[in-house]
């Protein structure tokens, strides 16, 4: 052991010499992943600071197989859609293809600009399609008869609260993968990660004054 403690201090670089390729390796390592978490971050997690932790949802692209059976459900309807949570805008370019109003909410600034240059690029009007930076949370959606909505389960509660104070009777509501708990579902399409639900606010309403206990699904 003394000899060992010798050899480093006669010549401490036969020992450091050794370790700086580590050094380097492991500084690299941190930097990267720390770049990784940090593009992540504003892609996934934005405007994280201005609402609450409980109901911050990360970015997840819906599927195509997702937006083909919400479209399936909105057939028929006609008027103003709101897509809570618009991503990269793929929803609200397929509603306002089939002739919503469309308004996409995203607190992803960088995901609003992506979408507002793509519908640039389509030559797709503002009056069909909107993407504005904004809280839906914090928004009055009594304006619309339709709204889309690809959240969390641990959401989908609170989310009916809002839409039950807000909405007209007359409006629709289509949750992707996450259905809301006890409300009575109009119909359903796909299956999987896949599946949405089509759910009438009128009947919702008519089903929770008259306290009937509507079965999870």
């Amino acid at each position: 052991m003394e000899d060992s403690i010798d050899v480093i201090l006669q010549d401490p670089g036969r020992v450091c010499s050794t370790s700086r390729p580590h050094l380097v390796l492991s500084a690299c390592t941190g930097a990267l992943l720390t770049g990784l978490y940090g593009v992540w971050r504003m892609f996934c997690m934005p405007g994280s600071r201005k609402i609450p932790l409980n109901l911050l949802v990360p970015y997840l692209p819906s599927s195509k197989g997702q937006t083909m059976n919400i479209m399936q459900l909105l057939e028929g309807r006609t008027g103003r859609l709101a897509d809570l949570g618009s991503g990269d805008g793929r929803l609200v370019f397929a509603a306002s293809s089939a002739g919503f109003r469309c308004t996409g909410f995203e607190i992803n600034s960088i995901l609003v600009a992506y979408s507002r240059s793509k519908a640039h690029f389509r030559g797709v009007p503002s009056s069909q399609a909107t993407f504005v930076k904004k809280d839906f949370w914090k928004t009055d959606l009594s304006s619309y008869n339709n709204v889309t909505a690809f959240l969390s389960p641990g959401l989908m509660e609170v989310l009916g609260e809002k839409l039950l104070k807000e909405l007209p009777d007359d409006a629709w509501v289509i949750a992707a993968r996450f259905p809301f708990p006890y409300w009575p579902l109009r119909q359903s399409v796909g299956s999987d990660l896949d599946e949405t639900f089509a759910y009438d606010i009128s009947t919702v309403r008519s089903h929770l004054r008259k306290g009937t206990k509507i079965v999870e699904y």
